[in-house]
């Protein structure tokens, strides 16, 4: 039976803290789990370190999840990105409901093999649904994404982003930063919000078509 499969690695994680990365990390996951758990046919569970999978009980939430996911990073300010892998795949066994684990099929195997093939190319995200049209959108809007927020650093420009992305207005966010009104909304262009935004809205969308 096909299921809706999510995978993540760190990227670069040998490069880092491993304790605090592993720590940060782990603190994702158990957020993740704790605010989608009605939606998770099976949990986030890391498996090998630096890595997670999930069976989500469908598409639509995981997209969710990705975004909560990159959003929390910019919150708590980690110093780590993800790679995704999203796909419809067989998954053979009975889907273990407490935890990600002792469970094979041809999906599983398939996520983990373009979660590697992920690690030689430039992009972080990889989506494989049954709709092949959907999943051009999905790749063609999280490589834009990608490309976006890519230039935000965590010390710099993530917490001026995450005030954005809470209040939306940059008057809200001047008053919260105690900054100039005309600084904050400079920033707010230079930064890209509005086509942040605009990106996000698709994706949340696209399932619907």
């Amino acid at each position: 039976m096909k299921h809706v499969i999510l995978m993540a690695d760190i990227i670069d994680s040998g490069k880092k803290d491993s304790q605090k990365l592993m720590s940060d990390f782990k603190s994702i996951v158990h957020s993740t789990n704790k605010k989608y758990f009605k939606f998770l046919k099976s949990p986030l569970t890391i498996t090998l370190g630096d890595e997670f999978q999930g069976v989500i009980a469908n598409v639509k939430t995981s997209l969710d999840i990705i975004l909560y996911i990159e959003e929390e990073l910019i919150r708590k300010k980690f110093n780590f990105k993800l790679r995704f892998v999203l796909l419809d795949g067989i998954i053979d066994t009975m889907i273990n409901n407490k935890i990600a684990f002792e469970m094979l099929g041809p999906g599983l195997s398939e996520a983990r093999e373009r979660l590697s093939e992920l690690k030689g190319s430039n992009h972080r995200f990889y989506i494989s649904l049954d709709n092949k049209y959907i999943s051009d959108i999905l790749n063609n809007s999280f490589l834009l994404l990608q490309i976006l927020i890519s230039h935000w650093k965590p010390e710099k420009d993530y917490e001026t982003v995450y005030n954005f992305l809470k209040y939306n207005d940059y008057k809200k966010v001047s008053e919260v930063l105690n900054k100039n009104r005309s600084l904050i909304w400079k920033r707010s262009k230079s930064l890209n919000i509005e086509s942040y935004n605009a990106l996000k809205n698709i994706i949340k969308t696209i399932p619907k078509l």
